[in-house]
């Protein structure tokens, strides 16, 4: 029998897989399914560990319990952007360099954030900063 010196250094090798940083972008979906085919497909004479078990349902509860705290915290944002919105209408807003400029006749929800269209017809994007006072 060959002695194993543990101090040698052990040979480098690369592969695919440890080159690529791991990515973590499970969806409530994909984990909901993944878990389910691990249970269906467990060895039932080695089935897994409980407490592995307990730490993936904890897992999953986490994951479920975030998603719904996103809805919410969008919701939240829709009603706090209307009633923004509300309240900048009649008024004048500015862009923070002071190019656009005028009275707010319309505010909308958009992709990029609130923005607001003057009673000349321009646009001004409020996500960037801006002005108010009084018209």
């Amino acid at each position: 029998m060959t002695p194993v010196n543990p101090t040698a250094a052990a040979p480098a090798t690369t592969s695919r897989a440890a080159a690529q940083p791991f990515k973590t972008n499970m969806d409530y979906e994909s984990f909901l399914r993944l878990f389910m085919a691990q249970m269906k497909n467990q060895d039932p004479t080695k089935p897994n560990d409980p407490t592995e078990t307990l730490s993936q349902l904890a897992s999953f509860s986490t994951v479920e319990q975030s998603i719904k705290l996103n809805g919410k915290l969008d919701s939240l944002l829709s009603s706090s952007n209307a009633t923004l919105g509300s309240v900048l209408i009649g008024r004048k807003l500015s862009s923070l360099d002071g190019s656009v400029s005028g009275v707010a006749t319309s505010v909308t929800m958009g992709q990029d954030g609130l923005v607001a269209t003057l009673r000349d017809g321009r646009t001004l994007a409020l996500g960037g900063g801006y002005t108010v006072s009084a018209a």
